[in-house]
């Protein structure tokens, strides 16, 4: 049985109060946009200004009580959080007011909007900022079960996505640990401690390149090669397939004779938003071709280790010295030059294979946390799907 999102409460507006009125802040209201919808109560502290009385009369700017749901309907669509104190917000944010709590669990009713996130999002309207308007919202069926059913659904979603969070924070624990080890095995880059003996990664490479420079044609997947791009290379330096493009067989070949990667070769961010995150070939990606937007460095596998050379790369030394190179350049980018005047430096080779013995058995942990992390995830989505459809 459901019943419509606009048959249990009324819906209030946001507004943004002038900026040019200097009445209108330095107050004791918070004022809120959607940065600070995540899912969980939030206070003052998510303020992003502070609004006076006088705002509230004069502006489109309102008093949201608390204990509201708050959702984004423009810049956020979707975005939930129950506010604790009294607050105001923009006009990118409808709140959910008058709901009747001896009927329903506002916990639940949020995780219930959280799974209708992506219907929201596909009814976003608009030329410059898309948005979604209040009508969506009251009309989106709501599963109408008894309160204390509501209360045992919003707990075990809520203890599936701490462990979701504590699967996370074991794979950024596990990271930490690699880079506190190889800080701990070869010492400060900038400072080189140890002395070792100093290079630039054009001395400790076979290839350094890039990927195609122009616009390629694309391909169904099955028809042609993976075109690795910038997007496949997480913020955290992990592989992410999720969205893939295919170029055709003679695109490949052409790219592929050129660049050749291999397995254990070291894939760089050049260009956008994440440029300088790395990562290694993997054996999970086959063959496959490789855009502008990543550059190739093949290891000296005579004078350092995949594992040393990646760890080197992520290093805060040089990845200081990639945002100076890309920001110093005519057009923002990391260029093959620039990569391949990266200092470097190369320790013994014995002390590298010790560390990739390290490596190695770090990899195997975060395999595991990973296996556990996407079971739990598919959990977390199946429980949404079966509860909120």
């Amino acid at each position: 049985m459901y019943v419509r999102l606009g048959e249990i409460c009324d819906f209030q507006s946001g507004g943004t109060p002038s900026k040019n009125n200097q009445k209108f802040f330095d107050g004791d209201i918070p004022w809120i946009t959607t940065v600070a919808l995540k899912g969980l109560g939030i206070d003052g502290s998510d303020a992003v200004n502070w609004i006076t009385e006088e705002a509230i009369k004069q502006s489109a700017a309102k008093i949201v009580p608390a204990n509201s749901i708050m959702i984004g309907t423009r810049v956020g669509v979707g975005k939930v959080a129950i506010n604790l104190v009294d607050m105001s917000t923009s006009q990118d944010i409808v709140s959910l007011i008058g709901i009747d709590e001896t009927r329903w669990c506002k916990e639940y009713l949020c995780k219930c909007l959280i799974g209708k996130s992506q219907y929201l999002n596909s009814q976003a309207r608009g030329a410059t900022i898309k948005g979604i308007k209040i009508d969506t919202l009251a009309n989106l069926k709501i599963p109408e079960i008894s309160i204390e059913k509501q209360y045992e659904v919003s707990r075990i979603i809520d203890k599936t996505r701490i462990i979701i969070e504590q699967r996370k924070q074991e794979l950024m624990n596990l990271n930490e640990l690699m880079k506190a080890r190889f800080v701990e095995m070869f010492g400060d880059i900038k400072t080189n401690e140890y002395g070792w003996e100093k290079c630039t990664f054009k001395d400790i490479s076979t290839k350094i390149t890039d990927g195609e420079h122009g616009t390629v044609p694309r391909v169904d997947e099955g028809e042609g090669y993976l075109y690795f791009m910038a997007r496949n290379i997480t913020k955290e330096g992990e592989i992410d397939l999720s969205e893939t493009s295919f170029v055709p067989r003679e695109i490949h070949e052409k790219i592929y004779k050129r660049c050749n990667p291999e397995k254990d070769d070291l894939l760089l961010v050049c260009v956008g938003a994440t440029i300088g995150k790395c990562t290694l070939v993997s054996e999970i990606m086959g063959e496959f071709s490789m855009a502008r937007s990543v550059a190739l460095i093949k290891p000296n596998k005579e004078m350092v280790t995949s594992n040393f050379l990646i760890n080197l790369l992520r290093s805060e030394a040089i990845q200081n010295d990639i945002d100076h190179c890309s920001h110093a350049a005519a057009q923002a980018g990391l260029y093959t030059n620039m990569i391949n005047s990266l200092e470097a430096f190369v320790p013994p080779m014995d002390l590298q294979i010790e560390f990739d013995t390290f490596c190695e058995q770090v990899y195997k942990s975060k395999v595991a946390v990973q296996k556990a992390l996407d079971e739990t995830q598919l959990l977390f989505d199946s429980l949404m799907q079966e509860y909120f459809g």
